[in-house]
């Protein structure tokens, strides 16, 4: 097997196997569906990056085709934001389509169906189709107008299309079998009466095709070859096909392209609510600011907070694609876009928490502009100047009075660097009639060749511009918000996702424009926001410089089981703590670890093992000690699966040795 067909994900296969079948390349098209009802968020980067990824590779045409089946729910402003989306992620869209511009051809197709004998108006409330509708376990009843002639059925559907029925009064059902065990067989409705404003078609229509109906016959007609969704439509499926045979029989000649629906797991993302219905019922209630507020993880949203396109393409690419439902840790995203802004983002010094330093020695009214670099990573950024002068902002938590040896910043009598200028030392400090240090009195040296621990940045007093800074933290502080059968996903809500602060900003900074994004050293990573002008510059936090939640994690027990064994520990919990120092341990400790990993690899189940499959990429500790235990459960008789098969690949190809090595030994 070559690599390029190992390195194939399961869609990839299909499409593979297809074209090796006699599916000609050119015939390759793939859509990408969303139903305008509200803003696109974190999760349909999966579904989008997967459609037109295919689009790229095939060179195929993608469809960005709107289903907006739904008058009541969606808007224009939608449809605009989701273009305006997939456009900033870099994709585009051979052709801009909506399902509403095919209501006349299923209107004709469902006339069709009822001259078959495949489907009938039914005159029932909503209560008694659900009643007769069975259960897993139990097969459904037959509505009593299922046998409608087929003059009636017509009659009475032209009278639901004229508006001569009030909503609800009927609904047309597909004549299919109430007592399939896949209930969505058992006579779907087709189409509603519905008296409401379309976006599109205006006041044409009074009666609406229902989803399934609608979805699968405009793949059709766009000789869609593989209708690609998430796993929750997989009970669809059988429905989908049923639906699209019956119409190939009208439309043979002008649509020969039947198409073929596969699943894929969509994403599932911590301390992140997926559901459009809730993420409008926090912007209805106020709890955000709007559907682009920097903590929703709408697209717009994480536009507006800093991310990248670059950095959610990567994400996406690194969660890959399975056919098997996982949680993905919040944390991957945040590693990717701090990764991406550590190359492109210009370095600058910003205090948000200030105390004034005075130079005692350095003259007054002197200022000096110093050579600093912009970025680090990026030769190319070049440098600019920064203001020195006699006073100077640092952080507040940047000096102590006192402090340990193991303080590294400023404290009295210490000595610390100043980023790009001199090193200070404080000598003394003044303070308000609560005892909190107002001014901190230092000296400087010009002899910056001396070997200090701390460097600290700082920014001068009298040439500070102030801003507002948003700092956000996550919406939710629960993994799961939305998991819990007997709390409302409200009562997770972070009270402290957003703190605002005023900045002290170096003046290179007074010219910045909406969307730059910056380091501000030492403390994250910021952009300027939509709210920013001339007058008042504001940014947002898009990502701090490490993961601070991680050590904010809580330990289940850990007040009342501090003093058992560590052998009371979950097996996974030990193998993991194993982890965080692996491949930094020289080789024979490492091998010692190793032998207890696998001794620990009997009490590990792989639904244990899954979720680390998608570990942050710096964590390579992690990774090694997964795959460690991985390979136990395979000599075991565990069989491979996709996400197994991709996450060894992906550790192949590592740059840590480590990992690379103990992958690599699988073969």
């Amino acid at each position: 097997m070559s690599e390029e067909t190992k390195s194939l994900n399961f869609i990839e296969h299909i499409i593979e196997e297809d074209l090796a079948n006699g599916l000609q390349k050119d015939k390759l098209r793939f859509r990408f569906p969303p139903e305008p009802n509200g803003y696109l968020h974190i999760g349909h980067t999966k579904a989008i990056g997967i459609s037109f990824g295919l689009g790229e590779k095939y060179n195929a045409p993608v469809n960005l085709r709107f289903d907006d089946t739904n008058p009541a729910k969606e808007e224009q402003e939608y449809v605009d934001a989701i273009k305006r989306d997939i456009a900033w992620l870099g994709y585009d869209w051979a052709n801009e389509l909506y399902s509403s511009d095919y209501f006349q051809k299923l209107y004709d197709w469902a006339i069709l169906m009822i001259k078959d004998g495949k489907a009938y108006v039914d005159s029932q409330s909503s209560e008694a189709m659900a009643e007769q509708k069975g259960t897993p376990t139990q097969v459904g009843t037959n509505s009593p107008f299922r046998d409608r002639t087929v003059e009636e059925n017509l009659e009475l559907f032209q009278g639901m299309k004229d508006g001569k029925f009030k909503q609800g009064e009927h609904v047309l059902r597909a004549k299919i079998d109430m007592e399939d065990p896949n209930m969505l067989m058992r006579d779907p409705i087709m189409y509603r009466i519905l008296f409401a404003h379309h976006h599109r078609t205006a006041d044409k229509w009074c009666i609406y095709p229902m989803y399934d109906w609608t979805h699968g016959e405009s793949d059709y007609i766009e000789q869609i070859s593989h209708s690609l969704c998430s796993l929750e439509f997989k009970p669809h499926r059988k429905l989908y096909d049923w639906f699209k045979e019956h119409v190939y029989d009208y439309a043979k000649e002008e649509l020969p392209m039947l198409p073929k629906q596969r699943e894929f797991a969509r994403l599932n993302l911590s301390y992140t609510i997926m559901s459009k219905r809730k993420l409008l019922r926090l912007v209805e209630e106020g709890v955000v600011s709007g559907w682009d507020d920097p903590r929703m993880p709408t697209i717009s949203g994480l536009r507006r907070r800093g991310y990248t396109p670059n950095s959610i393409r990567v994400f996406i690419e690194k969660v890959g694609v399975a056919k098997r439902e996982n949680v993905i840790d919040v944390s991957l995203l945040e590693f990717c876009v701090r990764e991406d802004l550590n190359k492109t983002a210009n370095r600058v010094m910003v205090v948000l928490d200030p105390v004034k330093v005075v130079i005692t020695n350095y003259p007054e009214g002197k200022e000096e502009w110093l050579e600093t670099e912009n970025n680090p990573e990026d030769a190319s950024a070049g440098n600019r100047k920064i203001p020195f002068s006699r006073e100077i902002y640092i952080e507040k938590e940047d000096f102590k009075e006192e402090a340990s040896s193991k303080f590294f910043r400023l404290r009295l009598g210490g000595e610390v660097r100043l980023k790009s200028a001199y090193i200070i030392q404080a000598n003394d400090v003044v303070k308000d009639a609560e005892g909190n240090v107002t001014e901190i009195h230092c000296t400087y040296s010009t002899d910056t060749e001396k070997k200090v621990k701390g460097t600290l940045h700082w920014v001068s007093v009298k040439h500070a511009i102030k801003a507002e800074i948003r700092e956000y933290d996550r919406l939710f502080n629960n993994e799961a918000p939305d998991s819990h059968a007997d709390k409302d996903f409200m009562e997770f809500v972070n009270p402290n996702s957003l703190k605002i602060k005023t900045g002290y900003l170096e003046p290179s900074l007074e010219d910045v424009k909406i969307g730059e994004q910056f380091q501000f050293q030492r403390l994250g990573y910021f952009n300027v926001d939509d709210d920013s002008t001339s007058e008042k510059l504001v940014f947002n936090k898009t990502v701090g410089l490490r993961d601070s939640w991680a050590k904010q994690k809580p330990k289940p027990q850990q007040n009342q089981n501090q003093n058992k064994p560590q052998q009371n520990r979950p097996a996974i919990s030990l193998i993991q703590q194993f982890g965080k120092k692996y491949t930094n341990l020289p080789e024979d400790k490492r091998e010692k670890a190793k032998a207890e990993i696998i001794s620990l690899s009997d009490k590990v189940s792989y639904d244990e093992l899954e979720p680390l499959f998608g570990t942050a990429a710096k964590k390579a500790g992690t990774r090694a000690v997964v795959l460690i235990a991985l390979k136990q459960l395979l000599k075991k008789g565990l069989k491979p699966n996709e996400a197994t098969n991709d996450f060894i690949e992906r550790a192949k190809t590592d740059k840590n040795e480590v990992l690379a090595a103990e992958a690599n030994s699988l073969d």
